[in-house]
């Protein structure tokens, strides 16, 4: 990801996101809220879908910078490797779903790798749509929106879950999110 698109999708686009959620909920009771919690109240509520969009694109975006670090990609290890084996079939298998989501995504919207009930998934949601508005919980998230690619990949979406998966992904933090999960399961 270049300088150009990591200065205008996290200093501008997410921060718009920030700082609308931050105009809506501002004196209503939601304000005192964590963000999971303004996007679970609001996910089904019509009249709050400026609310949930606004808070639920501030939380994927960053989940997002979360999946991603410097050198990153290759193969995860450990659990995370167990259980894309236990239920993908390994590694090729889990890419090969993962990147079909991302890059079928029709229009605008998110690539993930989740957890519902015990089983790790792919899906892809649209919009400001997200696992845990779906009843999942979230363990990698790839941005497809055009603004998360276009600047480096101009219309090459297939090329961005490319560098995404093989430079980019942060398995530790899937890790993380798939050990809390498990613990909380227990």
């Amino acid at each position: 990801m270049s300088e150009r698109t990591l200065e205008f999708h996290h200093g501008k686009h997410h921060k718009s996101y920030i700082d609308r959620t931050n105009r809506f909920i501002q004196g209503t009771p939601l304000e005192k809220l964590p963000i999971v919690d303004i996007i679970r109240s609001t996910a089904k509520d019509t009249s709050k879908r400026p609310i949930f969009d606004a808070a639920a694109q501030a939380w994927n975006h960053g989940f997002f910078w979360q999946s991603m670090t410097p050198g990153g990609g290759d193969q995860p290890t450990g659990e995370v490797l167990q259980a894309i084996d236990r239920c993908f079939g390994g590694c090729a298998k889990f890419r090969d779903e993962f990147k079909s989501a991302c890059v079928g995504q029709f229009g605008s919207g998110w690539g993930w790798m989740v957890l519902d009930g015990d089983q790790v998934e792919v899906v892809s949601t649209q919009n400001a749509a997200n696992p845990m508005s779906q009843g999942s919980v979230a363990l990698l998230a790839c941005d497809v929106w055009e603004h998360a690619y276009y600047l480096d990949f101009q219309n090459r979406r297939a090329d961005f879950v490319d560098t995404f998966l093989d430079h980019l992904v942060n398995w530790n933090h899937v890790a993380m999110h798939l050990k809390t999960r498990a613990d909380w399961a227990a």
